[in-house]
């Protein structure tokens, strides 16, 4: 299930068509789950333990440690989990941090 702040969930199709605008995706869910059920092209992993604290990051070390520009407060960015839960969990962290 994919979260976005402006529509709190997004279809695969709507995900597709913000990904060719450059939206950045966030995979919150685990590393393992990644191993086991597969990378979504494009997005970067970040599990959600590891969230509020990446998006505080000097983004030279956010650009070194998941090898992605980090995202400005007012940059799109959708999120993404196994079932949704986790999705709406990291938007609401980015939001408490000022993400719009």
């Amino acid at each position: 299930s994919l979260c976005a702040a402006g529509a709190s969930d997004v279809s695969y199709q709507e995900l597709k068509d913000l990904k060719k605008a450059n939206v950045l995706h966030i995979d919150v869910r685990e590393r393992w789950e990644i191993d086991r059920f597969g990378k979504i092209p494009e997005s970067i992993n970040i599990p959600l333990g590891e969230l509020m604290e990446a998006l505080q990051m000097d983004p030279a070390e956010f650009k070194e440690q998941y090898n992605q520009k980090m995202p400005s407060r007012s940059d799109p960015v959708v999120f993404s989990c196994l079932a949704g839960t986790r999705s709406k969990q990291a938007l609401g962290f980015a939001t408490s941090l000022g993400f719009s």
